[in-house]
This record gives structure tokens, C-alpha cells and sequence, in this order.
């Protein structure tokens, strides 16, 4: 019996320990499909001996999970939802990391003429008024929320639109794919765009509006909340990721020569 237990408790323990060393991240689709990903982790892993598990969901779901506490950490990219998340008390802190862009993907053949906008609020206006088909994302992700902010700066409500406008409420990849498939506009972020394999006749048609540019900042769960969540893990992870060895993966992952990200964390 005595031994039973002593194998009970070291069984425990063991498990604890194994546990000890990871910890669960939500991440947006489009940082997912991006691969970055695939750089970082294996470099976290080496560098840490942390085992960083991805809950790849929108913006809106990463938030409620840190809101629910069932993740350490979340990394996404729709700032007036982060601050109110840490100002709401789920989140210790938001601390930036890096940055990319949001691109207008359509048609090569361009039938509303988005190369030719001089801004982003008249590349959309262009695609309202020819009613051309157009792809959201509608799941409440960053990129959902980003879009429906053009539509409203343009003095537009997709709720009034008709059935050239199809929200399909998939993640970042799945939402290019309806795009591909039904020839169709779409608002995506330039890494998943760059990593996306399977174009179709689509094309990057525009980009360089400043109202286009897309902060991704990392929040740890606030273990206030959430007495359970790996708050030391979480800070170890922050430490790298605001650091050098980050700086150079983050600011190296290029495809084609193309980079898709810039890393921008600034020290405490």
C-alpha cells in the first residue's frame, strides 16, 4: 500500500513537472497562417525548454478565452479590444511586438478599379458601388474588426448590403479560400497573403494607407483572475519574444524576399 501511494504522489509529481514546463497561447489565425509560427516555436523551445501550445481562434474568441482563463497568454491584433481587456482586469498588461499590414485582395482583372484608389476609404467605396463579390471574414477576428472599421470610415454599413457581400465566419486561410474560389475581394494581412497557397486569379491590389497598419501586441492573463494560469511561464515567454533573438527571426521570416513582419517591442 505504502508503495502504491509513494507511486501515486511520484506520478503526480512527475506529471506536474511535465506541466510546469508548458503553457497555452491563443493566436490569431492570421499570425497561424503567416508560419511564423513554425520559426518561433521550435526557437522558444530550444532557447526557454518551454512548450508553448497554440489555441489558433480569432481575435474576439483569444480574448474571450483569456477572459475565461483558459490560456496563459494571448497574441492578437485589434488594439481597442486589448486595452479594454486590460482595462476590464483579464490582462496584466499589453505589450507590443510586431507589426505588418492589411492588404485589399481581389480580381486581377479589377473590376472596381481598387488599384487605381488613392485611399483605402475609396478602394472600398469603389467595391460598394460596383457591388463586386466580396469575402469577410465575419468571425470577430482582428481582420474582421479592421474591415468593418474601412466600412464605417467610408461611410458604409455591410449590413445594408446585398448578396455580393458574404461573411463566412472562417479563420484567416478558409476565408482567402472562399475568395479564391469565388474570384472575390477580400481584406487579409500581408504575411497570411504572402503564405497562401492557393491564388488563384487573385492579386495584392492595394496597400500603403497608414489607416491599413496592424499592431500585434502579447497580453499575459492576469493570474488575479485566474489563480491557475502559468503567469511565470507567460513572462518568461514575453521576455523573449520582446528580445534579440526574437528581433532577428521576427525581422528575418521573409518568402520571395518579402518580409512579413517588422518587430517593434521596445524595452520596459
Amino acid at each position: 500500500m505504502r508503495r502504491h501511494l509513494i507511486a501515486c504522489f511520484a506520478a503526480v509529481f512527475a506529471s506536474h513537472a511535465a506541466w510546469a514546463d508548458d503553457m497555452r497561447m491563443a493566436v490569431t489565425t492570421s499570425f497561424e497562417n503567416s508560419g511564423l509560427a513554425d520559426v518561433l516555436l521550435p526557437e522558444i523551445k530550444t532557447d526557454l525548454d518551454l512548450d508553448v501550445q497554440l489555441l489558433v481562434v480569432g481575435t474576439g474568441q483569444a480574448l474571450r478565452l483569456g477572459e475565461a482563463g483558459d490560456v496563459d497568454a494571448i497574441l492578437v491584433h485589434s488594439r481597442a479590444a486589448e486595452e479594454a481587456f486590460v482595462n476590464d482586469g483579464y490582462g496584466t498588461h499589453r505589450r507590443e511586438i510586431m507589426y505588418n499590414d492589411f492588404v485589399v485582395i481581389g480580381p486581377q482583372e479589377d473590376p472596381a478599379d481598387v488599384a487605381q484608389a488613392a485611399t483605402i476609404t475609396a478602394a472600398m467605396t469603389a467595391i460598394a458601388d460596383t457591388r463586386a463579390a466580396f469575402v469577410s471574414r465575419g468571425d470577430d477576428s482582428g481582420t474582421h474588426k479592421a474591415e468593418l472599421k474601412l466600412w464605417s470610415e467610408a461611410g458604409l454599413d455591410p449590413a445594408a448590403f446585398g448578396g455580393w457581400y458574404r461573411s463566412v465566419g472562417a479563420g484567416m486561410g478558409a476565408a482567402l479560400n472562399t475568395a479564391s474560389g469565388m474570384n472575390a475581394y477580400i481584406i487579409a494581412d500581408r504575411a497570411s497573403w504572402l503564405n497562401f497557397g492557393n491564388p488563384g486569379d487573385l492579386a495584392l491590389l492595394f496597400s500603403g494607407d497608414p489607416a491599413l497598419f496592424n499592431q500585434y501586441a502579447y497580453i499575459p492573463v492576469n493570474p488575479a483572475r485566474h489563480a491557475h494560469v502559468r503567469n511565470d511561464a507567460a513572462m518568461r515567454l514575453e521576455a523573449w519574444l520582446t528580445g534579440d533573438r526574437a528581433r532577428a527571426l521576427i525581422d528575418g521570416y521573409a518568402i520571395n524576399g518579402q518580409t512579413l513582419f517588422v518587430f517593434n517591442a521596445t524595452p520596459e
